[in-house]
């Protein structure tokens, strides 16, 4: 868990009302976050910067399948639709990489370029894996202000479990160019860390 959602919030009353009628989820670094009745949350979050910064990317990836939609925000909350399945961590402690899910995760850096990001990365538990192997990102961070130029992020955490070599084994036949690019990236950075 993150650190405790202690900075006062002041909400109107209508966001408040909001609020009892949901049910609690969870709490993270940047506030907390309730299920509405109607399949949406609420995540409502400590800093007003971090709240404009994360609906800014929200709209500006609303064309994209791999994001929630947003349908209301204020100062400090945002409603946007539930994300449910398992994130992405979990899943490859329990299960292998599969084609599928290898597709949408290079579709997602792919559609990351497309939408203007500087940071062409996300972290394993910022996604969630459906049903049907597609992803859903939850909590984007710094995407138009970081320059990350591979998925340095996604691919360490999927390293993690032991699910990398699957993973580039499948982008190898997805996208050879990116394969290339993305495993010398990698390796390097890992043999890296190993020092």
């Amino acid at each position: 868990m993150g650190r405790p959602f202690t900075n006062p919030v002041y909400l109107n009353e209508k966001t408040e009302k909001i609020i009892r009628e949901a049910e609690y989820l969870g709490k993270g670094n940047n506030g907390v976050v309730y299920l509405l009745p109607d399949n949406k949350i609420i995540k409502i979050f400590n800093s007003s910067k971090v709240c404009k910064d994360e609906y800014n990317t929200l709209i500006r990836s609303k064309k994209s399948k791999y994001f929630p939609r947003v349908y209301e925000h204020g100062k400090h909350y945002i409603i946007r639709d539930f994300v449910g399945g398992i994130r992405l961590d979990k899943y490859l402690r329990r299960n292998n990489m599969n084609r599928t899910l290898a597709e949408h995760l290079v579709k997602l850096m792919k559609d990351f370029k497309k939408l203007g990001y500087k940071r062409l990365d996300i972290r394993c538990k910022d996604l969630y894996v459906q049903e049907d192997f597609s992803v859903k990102v939850i909590d984007p961070k710094n995407q138009f202000t970081k320059v990350v130029r591979y998925p340095r992020h996604l691919m360490k955490g999927i390293h993690k479990r032991n699910k990398l070599d699957e993973f580039l084994f499948f982008v190898a036949d997805i996208d050879p160019e990116l394969h290339k690019y993305w495993s010398e990236k990698i390796y390097l950075y890992i043999c890296e860390e190993l020092e």
